[in-house]
């Protein structure tokens, strides 16, 4: 690094602490690719995850200006205000700024909170992650992760296809790619704000977080497969992840581990939405629609979502008695007792 700032001036005139602390982290990431399932880095491409990490912050290096504003020193740039959205943590030794595509600029601190303490009630909740309803829980409530308006909707539309005819680099294309990243961001907002929101509220509210263990980056992969063998039903499979990447599948599951560590269980998601949470039959039939759960054994009928969410609360008071201490009541699986009865 010293010999390339001595050769070029450009490289130079950038702070050497940012550069080297670069290098550092491209060689985490190298080591995270061979040593673990991380991917590969790769070339990063303008305007996409711009932005930088600067260390070993002094205490002085930021201040509070107002109740809404403060002020970070940048190297090679000096104070730079932002907006004072939260309490900066005591300690902290590094922070980030990034530029999003929307061309909202952000400064992250490093710092690990807590996790949320657990009410200590014994309560159990199974959640049930869907595309119709994001997260159905085992009480019964059903939570929806927000979307954009109907018009917002339909400006989103028009946008993509203004965007297809703008001629590639020209100034009209950078201003309605523009225009459609701050359409994205905002959906994005709302999706994250939701999941923050859910994840608290479960977390604070119940000993026991059970959700079933999904593979979501496998779950939406492409199906396009490739020249040779080219895959089936790719634009049906495209709905499917938008639908499934739109709910925070990945995300509602990564946040309740950090704020509920050691309090979440992953069950196994098979027949959990076709096994009837009052007797413990699985019928492939039970499920009439997407909404409706009807037992053919016992007569059992509600949301299918809240019938599944309730399977996986009996599997993870289950694994957690089997671990901790006594069972948490639940349905005794059965063994078919007729051909309407399919098996487990």
């Amino acid at each position: 690094m010293t010999e390339a700032r001595a050769v070029n001036p450009w490289l130079a005139a950038a702070s050497q602490t940012v550069q080297q602390q670069a290098l550092r982290d491209f060689a985490q990431a190298m080591a995270n690719f061979f040593r673990g399932p991380h991917r590969r880095p790769s070339w990063r491409r303008a305007g996409r995850h711009e932005g930088f990490r600067v260390v070993a912050v002094k205490p002085g290096d930021v201040r509070r200006l107002s109740r809404s504003s403060g002020e970070v020193r940048v190297p090679k740039v000096g104070w730079v205000r932002f907006r004072w959205s939260r309490a900066v943590p005591e300690g902290v030794k590094s922070y980030r700024v990034t530029c999003e595509r929307a061309g909202r600029w952000h400064v992250a601190f490093a710092a690990v909170p807590d996790p949320v303490p657990a009410p200590g009630n014994g309560a159990v909740v199974g959640v049930d992650r869907g595309v119709a309803v994001s997260a159905a829980l085992s009480t019964g409530e059903r939570l929806h992760a927000p979307r954009l308006r109907e018009s917002e909707a339909r400006r989103l539309v028009l946008l993509q296809r203004r965007l297809a005819r703008c001629k590639r680099g020209s100034n009209r294309r950078w201003k309605v790619r523009s225009a459609f990243a701050r359409l994205k961001a905002r959906d994005a907002d709302r999706r994250r704000d939701w999941v923050e929101k859910s994840t608290t509220y479960l977390a604070a509210g119940f000993d026991v977080i059970g959700i079933e263990g999904l593979d979501v980056r496998s779950m939406t992969a492409s199906a396009r497969g490739t020249v040779a063998t080219p895959g089936s039903r790719v634009r049906q499979k495209a709905g499917v992840n938008r639908g499934i990447l739109r709910s925070g599948w990945g995300a509602l599951a990564a946040r309740l581990e950090d704020k509920a560590s050691g309090r979440v269980v992953r069950v196994d998601p098979a027949y959990t939405s076709l096994r009837c949470s009052a007797c413990g039959v699985v019928d492939r039939e039970a499920r009439e629609s997407q909404a409706r759960f009807s037992c053919r054994a016992c007569g059992h009928t509600g949301n299918a979502d809240v019938n599944a969410a309730r399977n996986i609360k009996t599997a993870a008071g289950r694994a957690v008695a089997a671990r901790e201490g006594p069972c948490i009541s639940g349905p005794v699986h059965r063994e078919p007792q007729s051909d309407l009865l399919l098996s487990t």
